[in-house]
């Protein structure tokens, strides 16, 4: 599912299975309720993304705007992208932490959590590390580590 176009966030929602929409509105709610202001939501690379805007900062390696998180129902799974915990080793720590101490499994990529339905996921701390990444401290990080 991730690979095809969508052309809005209800279309994405829509075609999928009852099971898989609710897990993915679940995560949805905490991800709008913790976004920091700047970020948008929309369609981005097939999935539900959280971006930069382009008007906001325009000067991405891919010309796309820059990326901190989506959501995407995969073939045997759903994901969640944190790109906050992925370029952030302090921050990714205190996620693998705190996902652990509240008892839930983890099972993470780079930067990508994969879940089965959004009882997997302690929803608190998924919110805690969408929160930690300003927009103007995300940009400046991009900025860094595009210098290198």
């Amino acid at each position: 599912m991730a690979t095809r176009d969508v052309a809005s966030v209800p279309d994405y929602l829509a075609a999928l299975a009852p099971d898989r929409r609710k897990a993915l509105a679940a995560v949805r709610k905490v991800i709008r309720a913790n976004l920091p202001t700047g970020y948008k939501e929309g369609p981005l690379f097939g999935m539900i993304g959280y971006y930069i805007p382009l008007s906001r900062f325009a000067d991405t390696y891919n010309g796309q705007p820059l990326c901190i998180a989506a959501l995407a129902s995969q073939a045997s799974y759903m994901s969640l992208y944190l790109m906050g915990v992925y370029g952030d080793a302090k921050l990714r720590v205190a996620f693998e932490r705190d996902f652990r101490a509240a008892g839930k499994k983890l099972n993470m990529g780079k930067s990508c959590v994969r879940f089965k339905s959004a009882d997997d996921l302690p929803l608190d701390v998924i919110g805690k590390a969408i929160a930690a990444v300003s927009v103007d401290g995300y940009i400046a990080h991009y900025k860094a580590v595009r210098k290198r």
